[in-house]
């Protein structure tokens, strides 16, 4: 029996195993395919497969900031806030002159509740890109969680001027007005959101001042549209993560004890779908 065709030397047509490898440039090509997925993914509302995709393609192609950015975004809505400025802290020390990157990192000390660590992030950004309303948007929160109302309401201020419809920033504008004791021009302003965007958040903060003023039967009524359109705003935690101050908080607790209200206010309450956003 001759065996060394099988345990001697290989036969000259035997057939050698061979591996594709791709080149450096078809690999950038698909994290960029790969990268697009994961941004659609994030538009479906789909952040933890998303985070997954981006995480290849930073893999595939480590150099180009938008795919950390997209990585970033997916961790930031995922909760994973460590990771996500950690993928930041990489897409700016790849484009530094980035003003998106900076707003983004505190977008995320925002959400840790570290206005210290957001208001020069921001500053930075706007440096870069001094004509950004949503930026200084996020500036006026942060200087409210600072307890800074008079830089707060510039910041606001400053909003509204580069983007007139803008109603959030108007919104906290009456919610800053009202803390400092301002109560008519955060009433007038109220008013003014309400023409642009029919929002629970001002209508039931400006039912809670004109309840104040003695406007009963306004503010009655406008408490149970808002109430009735979103029902978490019955409840003080809400209010509180929404950046209203103790005064229009105590305020609206005022309200919501009518008589009046009883029944909507319960209704609320059951309805209410509330969670904490970590």
């Amino acid at each position: 029996m001759v065996l060394s065709g099988w345990f001697g030397a290989p036969a000259a047509n035997a057939l050698i195993p061979y591996v594709y490898l791709p080149t450096e440039e078809e690999l950038k090509g698909s994290s960029i395919g790969i990268g697009r997925t994961a941004a659609q993914l994030l538009q479906l509302g789909q952040p933890e497969q998303a985070a997954k995709l981006a995480a290849l393609a930073v893999r595939l192609d480590p150099n180009d900031e938008r795919f950390w950015s997209v990585l970033a975004e997916a961790q930031l809505r995922s909760n994973d806030l460590e990771g996500a400025s950690q993928s930041l802290a990489r897409a700016k020390s790849l484009k530094p002159e980035k003003a998106g990157l900076w707003f983004a990192e505190a977008a995320i000390a925002l959400r840790a509740e570290k206005p210290n660590d957001a208001v020069p992030l921001i500053t930075r950004g706007l440096q870069l890109d001094p004509e950004n309303a949503a930026a200084y948007f996020d500036l006026g929160n942060a200087r409210i969680m600072q307890n800074n109302f008079p830089l707060a309401l510039k910041s606001f201020e400053k909003a509204t001027a580069l983007k007139p419809n803008f109603w959030e920033a108007l919104n906290n504008q009456s919610l800053v007005l009202y803390e400092m004791g301002e109560l008519d021009e955060a009433i007038r302003r109220w008013r003014r959101v309400l023409t642009i965007e029919n929002n629970a958040e001002p209508m039931l903060a400006l039912a809670a001042a004109l309840h104040q003023q003695g406007e009963q039967t306004e503010a009655i009524q406008l408490a149970s549209t808002a109430l009735a359109q979103n029902p978490n705003y019955v409840l003080p935690m809400h209010q509180a993560e929404q950046l209203w101050g103790r005064r229009i908080r105590e305020a609206t607790a005022q309200l919501l004890g009518e008589p009046e209200l009883t029944n909507i206010v319960e209704r609320a309450q059951a309805n209410a779908t509330w969670k904490k956003s970590q």
